[in-house]
């Protein structure tokens, strides 16, 4: 993409960029820059960036690189969406040699479906299988 590249580098990762959006995000809200930064520290992550080497972009995914993965913190930073970089970002994670043959990867989104959608993506086909835990608020009760 003219003007941007993509790195799979821990060490290329902007923080404080992400944690910016993150922890204002409808799905992290408050999420304390420990636990994102453990989180990072143990996923496979996609960071988008400009030629001047600013962050404008994220992806991480949790994988054992064998049989699962799921996708999780995607965004493009508001001055640079409409460029086309969330399906750019998309073909690179779908892409990426550690995700391929896996049985499944999975994602949840309030809003982005038509994106994932042209990656593979649809509603869970046995829902009744799936189960979880989930405590919305741990980052406001910490």
């Amino acid at each position: 993409m003219n003007g941007y590249s993509i790195s799979t580098n821990l060490a290329d990762m902007d923080i404080a960029v992400i944690h910016g959006c993150i922890s204002n995000s409808y799905w992290a809200k408050g999420i304390p820059i420990s636990v994102l930064e453990k989180a990072i520290s143990n996923s496979l992550c996609f960071g988008v960036f400009t030629d001047s080497g600013q962050q404008v972009g994220f992806a991480r995914l949790i994988t054992d690189s064998a049989t699962f993965a799921y996708l999780a913190d995607v965004f493009i930073l508001e001055a640079h969406r409409g460029k086309g970089l969330s399906k750019w970002l998309m073909e690179n994670v779908i892409a990426h040699p550690d995700l391929q043959g896996l049985r499944r990867i999975t994602l949840s989104t309030k809003d982005a479906h038509g994106l994932y959608e042209k990656y593979g993506f649809k509603p869970l086909a046995n829902p009744q299988t799936f189960m979880e835990a989930w405590k919305p608020d741990v980052y406001q009760n910490a």
